[in-house]
């Protein structure tokens, strides 16, 4: 018998794109529900609890309470939201955070999606903390833009409506200045940082693809690391991923640009270490979609891997 999945918030950004991605699969039945019903919290239950496996495409309050509907403990749950990013008895969704990883995944029954930004900073930083090159306690500053598809409804009108009273039409703006992003407390705690990461997003006037960027200091590393020993500590972390790419060394420093909007619409990411290394710093930057492997694209990604079905599945 097929798995049956219901995702909750079809409607939002990240459910239109999970729905697209699965509306074709003939392995899986997709359930749905009347839009006259989505407030109904009765007919949202009943689809909850009939479900083999849940996605969750709400608000942070609306996923808790959406989690709170379900009462039969055979349900799979996929959060999207950051409701559950660090709660206790949620598995971090994130397949390629460690060897094996994958494992923990398919025995979850509870898995909080990553955000795109942390998606980006943990699989540059995980490998180096775990690796003993950078220190936990090592001061993280983290920066990039990202597309305004994901600030949610709120920021798509602020730049798309003209109606709407932020609307605006700025090439690029900053964001995350009261340095409370939602992302940081998983960053630190996937990432095993002890100092919490200085966030510095910004966003620009376009839907979707991003860069997540960290500049290293390298005499803050351990003794005598290189540009090289960093790529080549991610390389051996993301040896054989199909999904999470390191570009060449060689090929990272001829490179002159780079854009966010090269993966879009696809589930990778590219990994980059910029530096010499004879030189006293190091950029080390993630490229991807953040609607793709940032959201819905790793959400598929996870319900594959909790429902025993091909991972690459429905993927680019």
């Amino acid at each position: 018998m097929k798995p049956k999945v219901f995702i909750d918030g079809e409607a939002g950004t990240t459910g239109l794109q999970i729905q697209k991605r699965l509306e074709s699969r003939g392995d899986i039945k997709l359930l749905s529900i009347d839009p006259a019903k989505r407030k109904d919290a009765a007919a949202r239950a009943d689809l909850l609890n009939s479900a083999d496996l849940v996605i969750l495409c709400l608000p942070d309050d609306a996923a808790k309470e959406a989690v709170a509907l379900i009462t039969n403990t055979a349900v799979k749950v996929i959060d999207a939201s950051t409701a559950h990013r660090v709660a206790e008895g949620w598995t971090y969704g994130f397949p390629e955070m460690s060897p094996n990883y994958r494992s923990v995944i398919a025995k979850a029954k509870r898995v909080t999606n990553p955000g795109c930004w942390s998606t980006g900073a943990i699989a540059l930083l995980r490998p180096l903390v775990t690796g003993g090159l950078m220190a936990p306690d090592y001061p993280v500053s983290i920066n990039g833009i990202s597309g305004y598809s994901g600030g949610g409804k709120a920021m798509i009108a602020e730049f798309e409506n003209p109606a709407d009273p932020t609307f605006t039409k700025v090439p690029y703006r900053i964001y995350g200045t009261d340095l409370k992003h939602k992302h940081v407390p998983e960053i630190q705690k996937c990432a095993g940082l002890r100092i919490r990461p200085l966030m510095a997003p910004s966003v620009g006037r376009y839907a979707q693809g991003m860069l997540v960027e960290i500049p290293v200091h390298l005499s803050h590393l351990a003794e005598e690391v290189t540009p090289a020993d960093l790529h080549s500590l991610l390389s051996k972390a993301y040896k054989g991923e199909r999904f999470v790419e390191v570009v060449p060394f060689e090929q990272s420093t001829a490179i002159k640009t780079l854009s966010p909007e090269d993966l879009n619409n696809t589930n990778k990411m590219r990994l980059f270490v910029f530096g010499k290394n004879d030189g006293e710093h190091a950029r080390l930057v993630a490229q991807l979609d953040n609607l793709g492997k940032g959201a819905s694209g790793q959400a598929v990604q996870n319900m594959n891997i909790m429902l025993g079905l091909p991972e690459e599945t429905s993927l680019g």
